[in-house]
């Protein structure tokens, strides 16, 4: 069995090898990474093979950290936006309904002040009026030679004191 494997196997590799060295090909060709190469840093790591290993493995591993990191972000950054503006409504629809009370309260108020206002007004003018009015003084002293008595007497009461 393991003579009728070997022969589809060592095909399998040397297929697998063409399409790594063609892949390999491709990166070579690439113009950014011709561009890195000739640059300061891609000769540096040319000629320090551990050190790029080094890099690569590091950039390799730490880009799941990374990555969970800024998904961490954005999803706080989201909650966070969301409970602003949940918490921002919340502040509105108590500060309405507070402020909805408040001018409720207000109406109230400003009607049992007018009905007072009205009420004393009322009141007091008839106080007035019928403290005040001609006909009490005519109904009193029908003759007017009366009334011209009384208003002289309160002017001779002014005199005196």
């Amino acid at each position: 069995m393991a003579k009728e494997e070997s022969p589809s196997t060592l095909k399998d590799l040397q297929e697998l090898q063409r399409k790594l060295s063609l892949l390999l090909e491709s990166f070579q060709n690439n113009s950014k990474v011709v561009a890195f190469t000739k640059s300061p840093v891609g000769q540096y790591l040319d000629r320090h093979p551990f050190l790029a290993l080094t890099v690569l493995v590091f950039i390799a591993v730490s880009a799941v950290p990374v990555g969970i990191f800024l998904l961490l972000v954005v999803f706080t950054s989201l909650a966070a936006l969301v409970g602003v503006i949940l918490l921002e409504g919340l502040v509105i629809s108590v500060g309405g309904l507070s402020l909805l009370c408040v001018l409720c309260g207000l109406g109230f108020v400003s009607v049992a002040m007018s009905a007072t206002i009205m009420a004393s007004y009322m009141v007091i003018s008839s106080l007035i009026s019928f403290w005040f009015s001609p006909r009490l003084l005519t109904q009193q002293n029908p003759s007017p030679d009366c009334q011209l008595a009384m208003k002289a007497a309160d002017f001779e009461g002014l005199y005196q004191e």
